[in-house]
């Protein structure tokens, strides 16, 4: 039999998913995470077998994989009991835009159509650069939240974006962090002193609740607090280190960050 490239994969998070979909690829994939909802249609079209930190060991050997796709090292339990069950898997580990960007490449060449994810990436990339040429007429202070109990800043693709779309993370040094801990903020005092001109919230898969952070010690005194500048971003396209981070996540920073600018 002559080699081949992967026909059945498993998708263990979102951003692969979509990738593959967007790739025009989605016939590979046989199973999805629970927490899917780019494409809308995977949900539809595939079982779901996983969650971020678990996954449905037996359901995924029923589908016979050649290829199990995850993110991070959150997943390395997964990982290692698929591995142990004589599965394929590959985790990828992106963290800033370029190696987001450079995931999307590899994960083309993985299935055999490089030539689709050069043009993907081409697409992505032209995306960005148009944004970046369109900044607002100041440039914002501002601090994005992952997660409130306790107080997470960005991440290190988020922070880029940031910056991308014109403004300023007030916690770029702690988004080069590769874990969550070094992230950690503690005392809320130190957002507070940061006085950021825009709060954005994505509370990784729950809804960002504006009146919990205005009611921190300390907040009332926030540039953001007093113009009402706190808003919510899904973390379905922000928080994937995926097409839709560069695309729908950026684009709404952005929009947040003109009609700042345009009230001023």
């Amino acid at each position: 039999m002559p080699a081949r490239y992967p026909e059945r994969i498993v998708c263990l998070t979102e951003e692969t998913t979509e990738t593959l979909y967007l790739l025009g690829e989605e016939r590979r994939i046989v199973g999805i995470s629970g927490y899917t909802v780019r494409p809308p249609r995977a949900r539809k079209e595939k079982p779901r077998v996983s969650a971020f930190l678990s996954a449905k060991t037996e359901k995924i050997l029923e589908l016979k994989p050649d290829l199990v796709l995850g993110f991070s090292d959150l997943q390395a339990d997964i990982s290692k009991d698929l591995v142990k069950a004589g599965l394929n898997v590959v985790i990828f580990n992106q963290r800033s835009v370029e190696e987001i960007l450079d995931f999307i490449q590899v994960l083309s060449s993985i299935v055999g159509v490089p030539e689709k994810g050069e043009r993907l990436v081409a697409s992505l990339e032209g995306n960005l650069e148009e944004i970046r040429k369109a900044p607002p007429k100041r440039r914002p202070r501002v601090y994005f939240e992952e997660w409130d109990e306790p107080m997470i800043s960005g991440i290190r693709w988020v922070s880029e974006l940031i910056e991308i779309a014109g403004g300023e993370d007030v916690f770029k040094e702690r988004s080069l962090s590769q874990g969550a801990a070094g992230r950690t903020i503690s005392d809320p005092a130190e957002v507070a002193r940061k006085n950021p001109d825009i709060i954005l919230g994505s509370w990784c898969g729950k809804k960002f609740r504006p009146e919990r952070v205005i009611a921190r010690p300390g907040f009332e005194r926030i540039s953001a607090v007093k113009a009402n500048q706190l808003h919510e971003i899904k973390s379905s396209e922000i928080l994937q280190p995926g097409p839709a981070a560069l695309t729908d996540g950026v684009r709404h920073i952005h929009e947040i960050f003109l009609a700042w600018a345009g009230k001023r």
